[in-house]
């Protein structure tokens, strides 16, 4: 079973080498079960010796004898029982120091879109959950019930027939269940996924929903997909509660039998009295692990469908583990080569074989009308997207050539909406850099942040917050005006000196004085050597570009210097854009 859910694709490795950290913490709760369970016939062999040597004979000594034995056998299993659930404790935990980090960057590294892609470690959480709880133990336990089938036909033949069938229509319950509730336990998993992704969508957004008078359409749209999930989860319970009921029946019933049978074949004179609550004990520890494996079984159906979710996302991201040759510093030069990308959920393509060049120096222009696709041929150009055919290149090498960390190093990237994060201004400015290395120079961090801040023309903005470079700001950049929230970015962006500036509509939120600084940090970028490519829809920030491209629906509609482009568009009515000098 554990080797059908091990995929052996090399971008899976990483699940496979965890599972394998895992084995000795799993082998030791094994060996510690098997120990648990011969212990559990304690309780079988001191009520037999009860009711056949000291009952029979008033032997008081052999009472106090057989009572102490049972109480350490007792004690020592609930022991035993601790350190096991505490071995499956700790595999999870091994399993989260293992993987949990190499999780959170394959999604946050994937180039896919997806609705799971927001709780990728909600889903891993649940595959750790699984490991340690009732499930697990009841799979530790199940491989001895034919220990205890095998006791009860040494007490007699009968006896353990009865067993048999009993624990066959048992099982044979059990698969029921499982035939039934697997699909519903699956649908109900994919539609909490798309309940919970939504609601982190709206949760991030709150602001716009509450300016716009959205909140009351949004809980009805959040209530609409909470009752797809719960009622598919409800479906499952209730099929599972039929299935769980008969069980507990079926089980009930058969230690009544056990006792039936038990004392008929005592009156036969075949057993001992003592054997008659010895057979229903016996009975009922065989099928007790059937029983919890029922009651556990939505939790591993949605822990393995977790685990899928996992293996297949390791799957699609496995070239983050590839090892890259170290390449130089790049100089600046982009290369576009007949590039094309298709959303995943989308039929019409986004980019159409877009094919450009830009020299170091270079600013580049890009302009059309809104859904041509100059977004997404700046997430391309950045990096953020991978396109599905053509080829990106800088200074010769396909992005896929490139460590992702090092090559965007070397590219500073401002997108359209001015994404910052929960942490300091500082923080955002350098990307982190302090946190993803601890042990990197936070003085030279510090010195590269302030000079980025400098570059942009906000180190004075940021010197009037409460507390400068350590102002927090929340997720989102809450705390800073769009204004603020946009030139912070633009910091971010010039960090590190990159060789290449990819800008998505730098000027939206900007006045006047803002975009004069925005210009001469990007004249001083380009005099530095770096490429420079500008999404925008307003004039003034192109007054400095050396080509323009003009997208129309995914394609290259035009592309050129500057001035012959915008003569050409004028003259056969092209995309209105105000005069640049």
């Amino acid at each position: 079973m554990l080797k059908s859910l091990l995929s052996d694709k090399p971008g899976a490795r990483p699940l496979v080498e965890a599972i394998r950290a895992c084995r000795w913490h799993l082998l030791a709760a094994a060996g510690f079960s098997a120990l648990v369970n011969i212990l559990y016939l304690a309780p079988t062999l001191y009520m037999m010796q009860v009711y056949d040597r000291v009952v029979p004979t008033g032997g008081i000594i052999t009472l106090v004898l057989v009572t102490i034995v049972v109480f350490l056998a007792l004690g020592t299993l609930a022991g035993l029982d601790v350190i096991r659930t505490r071995l499956l404790v700790r595999a999870g935990l091994r399993l989260d120091q293992q993987l949990a980090g190499r999780t959170l960057g394959r999604a946050m590294g994937s180039h896919e879109t997806s609705a799971r892609a927001g709780q990728v470690m909600r889903e891993f959480d649940q595959v750790r959950s699984a490991i340690g709880g009732q499930g697990a133990l009841a799979i530790l336990d199940a491989p001895w019930t034919p220990i205890y089938l095998l006791f009860c036909f040494l007490l007699h033949p009968l006896l353990g027939l009865l067993t048999l069938v009993g624990a066959l229509m048992l099982f044979g319950l059990a698969v029921l269940n499982e035939r039934s509730t697997k699909s519903r336990l699956l649908k109900a998993h994919e539609a909490s996924a798309r309940a919970y992704a939504a609601q982190e969508q709206v949760s991030t957004r709150s602001e716009v929903v509450r300016a716009l008078g959205m909140r009351r359409g949004l809980v009805a749209r959040q209530l609409t997909a909470r009752a797809e999930a719960t009622g598919a989860q409800s479906e499952a319970q209730f099929t599972g509660g039929r299935y769980s009921g008969a069980i507990k029946f079926l089980r009930l019933m058969l230690q009544s039998l056990a006792l039936g049978l038990g004392a008929y074949l005592a009156v036969q004179q075949q057993i001992s009295a003592g054997a008659i609550i010895a057979a229903s004990v016996l009975l009922s520890r065989a099928v007790q692990p059937i029983e919890q494996l029922v009651g556990a079984w939505p939790g591993l159906v949605q822990a393995r469908a977790a685990w899928k979710s996992l293996t297949d996302l390791y799957e699609a991201t496995g070239d983050q583990d590839e090892a890259h040759t170290l390449l130089p510093a790049p100089a600046g030069r982009l290369d576009l080569q007949e590039v094309s990308v298709r959303m995943s959920d989308g039929d019409t393509p986004q980019l159409k074989q877009v094919s450009f060049s830009l020299e170091p120096g270079q600013m580049l222009g890009v302009i059309g009308p809104s859904g041509s696709g100059k977004t997404t041929l700046a997430r391309v150009v950045a990096g953020a997207y991978r396109p599905q055919l053509g080829a990106v290149r800088l200074d010769g090498s396909e992005y896929g050539q490139w460590d992702p960390e090092r090559l965007a190093r070397h590219i500073g990237y401002l997108p359209q909406d001015s994404v910052l994060f929960a942490g300091t201004v500082k923080d955002n400015i350098s990307r982190f850099e302090g946190a993803a290395d601890p042990a990197a120079d936070q003085g030279a961090i510090d010195l590269r942040a302030v000079t980025a801040a400098k570059a942009a023309e906000v180190h004075d903005l940021i010197q009037s917050l409460p507390q400068g470079y350590d102002t927090p700001i929340g997720p989102g950049g809450r705390g800073l005006s769009a204004g603020q929230m946009q030139r912070v970015a633009l910091a971010r962006a010039l960090y590190g000196s990159p060789r290449l500036l990819v800008l998505d509509e730098p000027n939206s939120h900007l006045d006047q004085d803002g975009e004069t600084a925005l210009m001469r940090a990007l004249k001083r970028a380009a005099e530095a050597g770096a490429a420079i490519v500008i999404v925008a829809h307003r004039a003034g920030v192109l007054a400095s570009a050396d080509l323009l491209l003009v997208m129309n629906k995914g394609a290259v509609s035009r592309f050129g210097p500057r001035d012959q482009v915008l003569q050409a568009l004028q003259g056969r009515g092209g995309p209105r854009i105000a005069s640049v000098s």
